[in-house]
């Protein structure tokens, strides 16, 4: 495959075949251009211009493409998708329009997630043209980073654990000049203790870490709003003592999705060159079963001081989470978002095309949405009730992880990660899958981000000169 930033290149008036647009609504209209051996073609391909579908017709000694959108004046990122995974390798341009943030969906539909095997029956390259030169980097770079999420996502424990986690910030930290540092081992016992309480009991090769990336847009800009970005990094979640089932534990590869979101989002805020004073923090680790592993009934202490009764060891996630939310408060940041695997309840609640977002601030919430919107990326609001704060008493201790009753799963373990976040700042939860079940044009099955680019253009909007 070409590299993401050649599918899209200047039009220059190179040769091209053209792309046709309509609606299924327009289409018999659209077809009387078309001579009768071009709609039979297209006949005898089923083609009825309904979105998404795709259609060749022949036309002399070759042949342009139709293809079925919702509105073709108002291309959405995905809309272009179909023909980008269907048309044979060439060069092509929109008869009529021109692509806009279609792009992105162009780029994503010629994802292959190839580390392990080559994709054999991968068709050579579709290059769009464009006119829009000026939306290129811009949009360019959002594919990448969608890209590296399904990369680090899809990528086996093994060779994703929370060492090759570290390295992906090194890569971020020397190529735009951040910041880095990693607390590891049993070093975490002081600072990070329920990050080493989850992480102790994985091989020496798995070590439990925290990393903090810090990074600002004018080193001598000591005013810059600080944003905390902090991933849920549990390279996998066999479920600790509490352990999973074999079904419930066969995609926990994919329980650092957080953490990929952060690492991708992280690039875009420096990419973009957003002013901000930037802190991202993943706390990296397996929640592993060993004689050393963390027990139901054990009391944590944590980095703010609350004391936490483990009621179930697969309520981990928001263990890791604790201590990273503490530590990014200390900062006093203008704006908290943290991304993470984190329930099965947002799954059942939203399905898993919508990440479930909770927030403090109606509108830090509606600022969200309206991103996600227009980019095609909406996530979906749960609440976090003071009355279900209840469901986290403890007889113990401060609070307990997990609650006891199967009620509002999402909303209380974001009630949980509230009582970390330091008072009054301003935050956004993203409990997000990470992961596309049912493969659809230019989102294959596998790792996936959702908020990412909801959260990337509400920043963009908040923080940009």
């Amino acid at each position: 495959m070409s590299t993401i930033k050649d599918l899209i290149q200047p039009d220059r008036g190179q040769d091209a075949i053209a792309i046709q647009l309509t609606t299924k609504a327009a289409y018999d209209e659209h077809s009387k251009t078309l001579s009768a051996g071009q709609r039979a073609s297209l006949a005898a391909q089923k083609f009825e211009g309904a979105p998404g579908s795709v259609g060749i017709v022949p036309d002399g000694d070759g042949f342009f493409a139709i293809g079925g959108v919702s509105d073709p004046d108002n291309l959405s990122s995905y809309c272009l998708a179909a023909l980008a995974d269907r048309l044979p390798e060439g060069t092509y341009r929109l008869a009529e329009h021109q692509p806009g943030t279609a792009m992105f969906g162009w780029m994503t539909a010629h994802y292959r997630f190839t580390r392990y095997r080559e994709d054999e029956n991968a068709a050579g390259p579709r290059i769009l043209l464009t006119q829009q030169v000026g939306r290129l980097p811009g949009i360019v770079a959002e594919a990448e980073a969608e890209m590296l999420v399904r990369d680090l996502i899809n990528t086996p424990a093994e060779d994703m654990g929370p060492a090759a986690l570290e390295a992906e910030f090194e890569k971020l930290a020397k190529t735009y000049g951040g910041t880095l540092t990693t607390t590891k081992g049993d070093a975490l016992e002081q600072g990070y203790p329920m990050v080493h309480a989850v992480g102790r009991a994985a091989a020496r090769h798995h070590a439990p870490r925290i990393m903090h990336l810090a990074w600002c847009h004018d080193a001598n800009d000591k005013d810059a709003p600080v944003l905390a970005l902090i991933g849920k990094g549990v390279c996998f979640d066999s479920g600790g003592l509490d352990i999973k089932p074999a079904a419930g534990m066969r995609l926990m590869k994919k329980d650092m999705g957080g953490a990929a979101h952060v690492i991708a989002l992280a690039g875009l805020v420096m990419n973009a060159g957003l002013k901000v004073r930037l802190h991202a923090l993943v706390p990296a680790v397996e929640n592993a079963i060993a004689g050393s592993a963390f027990r139901p009934g054990d009391v944590l202490d944590s980095r703010k001081g609350l004391s936490v009764e483990i009621h179930n060891t697969d309520a981990e996630g928001r263990l890791v989470l604790g201590d990273a939310l503490t530590r990014a408060s200390e900062e006093n940041p203008d704006l908290v978002i943290d991304f993470a695997t984190l329930t099965g309840a947002a799954r059942i609640a939203l399905g898993p095309d919508y990440a479930a977002m909770m927030t403090r601030r109606d509108g830090t919430a509606q600022e969200m949405i309206e991103a996600g919107k227009a980019n095609d990326d909406e996530p979906w609001r749960l609440p976090l009730p003071e009355a279900y704060r209840d469901y986290l008493k403890s007889d113990i201790a401060d609070m307990v992880n997990a609650q006891s009753n199967p009620y509002a799963g999402a909303s209380v373990a974001g009630l949980f990660l509230d009582r970390f976040v330091g008072e009054g700042l301003d935050w956004v939860h993203f409990d997000t899958f990470g992961w596309c079940p049912f493969p659809k044009p230019g989102r294959s099955k596998g790792g996936a981000s959702y908020g990412l680019r909801a959260a990337f253009h509400m920043l963009s909007a908040r923080y940009s000169a």
